[in-house]
C-alpha cells in the first residue's frame, strides 16, 4: 500500500492533467467523434454523461501511468499458449487479448470504441455510462496483496484514479479471491456527479509484470436492471501468461 500511496503527489497530478477533449473512434464503423472533457461544454444530460465518462477514462489512464512510473517495470514475456478464454454465456460476447494476457465477457449489443490511452473499451451507445474498460500499467509487484488489503487499495484507487476529484465517491464493498493461483480484488463503488450517479464495479490483478484494472458500471437509475450483467463482466475477468 505504501508504494501505491507514494505515487500520489501534487506534481504527478499536474504532470498528467487531461486535455480539454479526447478523440474517440468507433471501432466497428471507423467513425471518429470528439468527446468534450468538461461538462459545462455540453448541452444535454446524455451528452454530458458520455463526455464525463470519456474524461474519466482518460484521467484514470494518466493517473495509473503515474502509478506505474514509480514502480520498477518488470515485463514478462513467454510463448505460453492460451489454454482458456472467458467462458461463453448467453447474452455475452468474449474478448481475449493474447498480447497482453487477459480475457473477459461483455454484454451483447455493446460496441467497441477506441479511447486514447485505454487498452479496451466496450459501451452501450444509448446508455453511455454502461461500459467496460481495461487499463494496464507496468509494475514490479507480483501480487495485489503487496499493496494492502482490498478495502484500503480500493479506496485509494477510487479516490485517486477511478473518479474525478470533484465527484463524491463511496466504497460499498471490497473482497479478495484467489483463482488458479492469481489474486483478484473486486470492489463496488459509487461516484456522484452534479447531474448523475454512476454505480460501478472494478477488478484488479497483477500478472505479466502488469497491474490490470477492469471497470464497468451503469447509471444508478439503471443499476437494478444492469447489476447482474455487470457482475458477470467482473467475475469473468481472467489474466494469463502472455
Amino acid at each position: 500500500m505504501a508504494s501505491l500511496q507514494r505515487s500520489i503527489f501534487p506534481s504527478i497530478h499536474q504532470k498528467f492533467l487531461p486535455s480539454n477533449s479526447s478523440q474517440v473512434n468507433n471501432a466497428s464503423s471507423g467513425k471518429r467523434v470528439s468527446v468534450l472533457g468538461k461538462a459545462d461544454r455540453v448541452s444535454s444530460t446524455t451528452t454530458a454523461s458520455c463526455s464525463s465518462l470519456s474524461y474519466q477514462d482518460g484521467i484514470a489512464r494518466r493517473k495509473l501511468l503515474a502509478l506505474g512510473a514509480t514502480i520498477p517495470g518488470i515485463l514478462l514475456f513467454s510463448n505460453t499458449p492460451i489454454s482458456f478464454a472467458a467462458e461463453s454465456k448467453k447474452g455475452f460476447l468474449s474478448v481475449t487479448d493474447k498480447k497482453d494476457g487477459y480475457t473477459f465477457l461483455y454484454p451483447f449489443g455493446w460496441q467497441e470504441v477506441v479511447i486514447e490511452g485505454e487498452d479496451k473499451v466496450f459501451k452501450d451507445v444509448i446508455e453511455p455510462l454502461e461500459s467496460a474498460s481495461v487499463n494496464m500499467v507496468p509494475t514490479g509487484k507480483e501480487d495485489v496483496r503487496e499493496f494492502g488489503p482490498p478495502d484500503k487499495v480500493a479506496e485509494t484507487l477510487i479516490r485517486k484514479f477511478l473518479a474525478p476529484s470533484n465527484q463524491k465517491t463511496k466504497l460499498i464493498q471490497a473482497k479478495e479471491q484467489e483463482i488458479e493461483g492469481k489474486t483478484y480484488y473486486t470492489f463496488e463503488f459509487m461516484a456522484q456527479a452534479p447531474n448523475y450517479t454512476r454505480h460501478a464495479l472494478s477488478v484488479i490483478c497483477i500478472n505479466n509484470g502488469k497491474f490490470y484494472t477492469l471497470t464497468t458500471g451503469a447509471n444508478e437509475r439503471r443499476w437494478d436492471k444492469m447489476k447482474d450483467r455487470l457482475y458477470t463482466v467482473i467475475d469473468s475477468f481472467r489474466v494469463f501468461n502472455a
